[in-house]
Parts: structure tokens; C-alpha cells; sequence
């Protein structure tokens, strides 16, 4: 079955609003929020600062974060939330919930997945955090649930929401950047001495997949925006990756500068090496570069780069070139007065207090837009395909690098609908 006017497959055989809450375009948004630690929490906040949303109810087995959840609706004027704090399954209880129409999932990457599947299954419209799924198992299951249920499935890729990656995206629809050829992406963040472990050097859950892993294993944020100026799965798709590993040395690094090397973190063996190198290829024959960098010291970057045939783009420098337009011959000019040529309605839409709010505005949009998904029964503006196939980069690299750099072929989740489905995403 075809999409239509936007939606993706899938949508038409969602049930109507009506049939998971309140009735269409009426009436409170219903949200229940599992997992409430601090991502949780920020994505809370913005819940309780849109207007038209409910939060009946919230779940987190750590109780302290249940609770601070559970005062955050209530001092926000709202009535309190049930909390469901039991055991790691209670969310099921969440779930099967008469009174919700949709949650927002913020909880360990290995319970994404299941979750999403879970909550599909009951009819409620899912944001995932990410990544979506970690096995390609897993990345099937959420296409296959989607597919059975009709019920939208979205990860919260909140990178594809930024301002200047729209303004990018207007540019590449109206031809600006000629024929696209390759891209560069990366997530490079040193989260090492905070996510990974914490400040008195103790591993926390993120870090025991170093321990365990050799792979990208946080791949989304570089390429959430790559997608849509490649229209992928609405007119190319992967094909290969090749990903490479370095060796492991920032970790044990880390520790034995802060802590000493008679420090365990700093004698254990981690298998994940300090930066992973993907090379995707596409159907149609572009490529795309994907960096994982979260293990030595480093200032944040995403490194996006554009190349096309009538010009390129470079976040890094926040500059591009354009044939024809650009003043110098072959020099970088800014790309600030672009951004507001370009600005995406989205963006213009947004006040100077919701641009403040959530990663400078990205979430607060990100979260709008689901919601306004969620109260019109239509298709999110990231589809599962899109959550599915960035998602896959996790377990793709992993399998690459484990066979020597091997290439790797891609699955295709929308089963060779790309070749005739039409972008959507941030469509006006």
C-alpha cells in the first residue's frame, strides 16, 4: 500500500484518535513517560510546558526519579500522576492504560526497543529516545509491529530538528547543492567521565557496553539529518557499510590521569575502540561517512559536511560554496545569511522563549511536532523506517568490524518501497 499526501505506509490502517483517546484534534494530548532519570525529566519539562498535554502517569524503577517526576506535573497545576516504580516490567501495566494516547520513552538503550513494541501493541503512539533498537532484530520487530498495527513508532532523533540541518534541508530541495554525492557525519562528544561512567569513576549502564562492544554505538545524531537531504527510503537507501575500528585507549587513559593507574577502570579491558569509522553506500551510489568519538578528549562536534555538484556545505566551519552564487571563486563564504533565507517554516514558527527551551529549541520542536502527529492520528514526522535504519548503524558496524572491515549489506525495512515512497519528513 502506497502513502498518501505525506503519510508513509502504514498510516491508513492506524485507528482514528478517537480510538486511543481523546477525540481527533480536540481535547488534551494524554503522554505517560517511561523512564524519568535526567533525559527523561528534560523531555518531561517540555510536556508540561506545551499546552494541551496530560501526564497521567509515569514510570522508573529508581523511585527518587519517579517522585521528582511525579512533582514536576503536580507543580505544574496538573492532578498527580500515577507512578509506576514495581520492577522492570511494570511498564507493561503503563502501557495497557485506557487513558493514554501516547508515551515518550527515555530509559536504557538494550529496553528501547521492547518497549516501543510494547506500546505499539496497545495502541499508543510512541517517541523512543536513541537509539530506537540495538539488535537488527530488534530494528525488524519495530517495523514489523508498525506494519501489523498501524500505530506510528518515532524515534526522538532531535538532531534532525536543529535549525541550521533544516535550513540545509530547504537549500537541498530547491537544488541549491546541485546532484548530493556524498556526506560526513559524526557524534563526537567526550562522554566518558559523565555518561559513561560517573564523577567518582564508577561504570554506569552506558559504559558497560564498552566493556562488551566493539561497534558505533551511538550512531543517529550524526546522521538524523543526512537522511532527509539524501532522501533516504524515499528515493535511495543503504546498500553496504564497511565501519573500522581503532584501538582502545581513551578509557584506561582517562583513569589513569584522574584516578591513577592502579584505578580497576583504568586496568579493565574494554572492548570499543576509541573511534569507529563507517563507510556507507547507497543504492544509487553515494556515500556517506559516519564517526563514532566519544572516548577521548575533545570539545562536542557533529562535523556534518554536504557535497553536491553545485556546491558544499561544512557545519564545522558554519560556511559553504555555491557555483554561481558564492562572491569568491571557490571560497568559503558564511552560512549565516543563508540560515535565514532558508529558515524552515517550523523554525519561524517558534517563539524567542521556545527557542531557548531543550538543546536551544530542538526539543521543544521535536516534541511539538510529535505531539501535533499524535493529536491529527497522522504519521510522525520521523517514520520507523527512518528510526529502524539509523538504528541498524549499532549492530551493522559491530558485524562489520568483528569480519575485518568487511562490507556488510544493509537491510532494506521498507522492503523496496523506497524506490517509489516520497519524502515527508519537515514537507510544508
Amino acid at each position: 500500500m502506497e502513502a498518501a499526501a505525506g503519510v508513509t505506509v502504514g498510516v491508513a490502517a492506524l485507528p482514528s484518535f478517537s480510538a486511543v483517546g481523546a477525540p481527533q484534534g480536540q481535547g488534551s494530548v494524554r503522554v505517560g513517560v517511561i523512564g524519568v532519570g535526567n533525559r527523561g525529566r528534560g523531555l518531561l519539562e517540555i510536556l508540561l510546558r506545551i499546552g494541551g498535554v496530560d501526564v497521567p502517569a509515569v514510570c522508573d524503577i529508581n523511585l527518587a526519579a519517579a517522585e521528582k517526576a511525579r512533582r514536576m506535573v503536580t507543580d505544574s497545576g496538573q492532578t498527580e500522576p500515577e507512578a509506576y516504580t514495581k520492577d522492570e516490567t511494570i511498564y507493561q501495566s503503563l502501557l495497557e492504560r485506557d487513558d493514554l494516547d501516547a508515551v515518550l520513552i527515555a530509559t536504557p538503550w538494550d529496553w528501547h526497543a521492547r518497549m516501543a513494541v510494547c506500546a505499539m501493541q496497545n495502541g499508543k503512539y510512541v517517541g523512543v529516545e536513541v537509539p530506537a533498537a540495538i539488535t537488527l532484530a530488534e530494528c525488524r520487530q519495530l517495523v514489523d509491529t508498525h506494519e501489523a498495527t498501524g500505530v506510528p513508532c518515532m524515534m526522538l532523533e532531535n538532531w534532525s530538528f536543529r535549525r541550521d540541518n533544516l535550513a540545509v534541508l530547504n537549500m537541498v530541495r530547491k537544488g541549491l547543492f546541485g546532484e548530493i554525492v556524498h556526506c560526513h557525519c559524526a557524534h563526537s562528544h567526550d562522554c566518558v567521565d559523565h555518561w559513561f561512567f560517573d564523577e567518582a569513576g564508577n561504570i554506569r549502564w552506558g559504559g558497560e557496553f564498552l566493556v562488551k562492544y566493539n561497534r558505533d554505538q551511538y550512531p543517529t545524531h550524526s546522521q538524523g539529518p543526512v537522511l532527509s537531504w539524501l532522501d533516504i527510503n524515499c528515493g535511495d537507501a543503504y546498500a553496504t557499510i564497511t565501519s573500522t575500528a581503532t584501538i582502545s585507549r581513551g578509557i584506561n587513559d582517562h583513569f589513569i590521569r584522574k584516578f591513577g593507574p592502579e584505578h580497576p577502570n583504568a586496568k579493565r579491558e574494554y572492548k570499543q575502540g576509541d573511534i569507529v569509522t563507517s563507510v556507507v553506500r547507497t543504492h544509487k551510489g553515494r556515500s556517506i561517512v559516519i564517526n563514532y568519538d566519544m572516548q577521548l578528549p575533545r570539545p562536542y562536534d557533529n562535523r556534518w559536511m554536504l557535497q553536491g555538484t553545485g556546491g558544499i556545505y561544512n557545519e564545522q566551519r558554519n560556511a559553504l560554496y555555491l557555483v554561481g552564487r558564492s562572491p569568491e571563486y571557490h571560497e568559503w563564504e558564511s552560512f549565516d545569511p543563508y540560515q535565514v533565507e532558508f529558515d524552515h517554516p517550523w523554525w519561524r514558527d517558534l517563539t524567542p522563549a521556545e527557542r531557548k527551551l531543550g538543546h536551544g529549541g530542538t526539543d521543544l520542536l521535536e516534541i511539538k511536532m510529535f505531539l501535533k502527529a499524535v493529536r491529527e492520528g497522522t504519521q510522525t514526522p520521523i517514520d520507523v523506517y527512518d528510526s529502524a535504519t539509523m538504528s541498524s548503524i549499532v549492530a551493522l558496524s559491530g558485524d562489520s568490524i568483528a569480519q575485518g572491515s568487511a562490507p556488510v549489506e544493509c537491510p532494506d525495512f521498507t522492503r523496496g518501497k523506497w524506490k517509489t515512497r516520497k519524502p515527508s519528513f519537515a514537507v510544508t
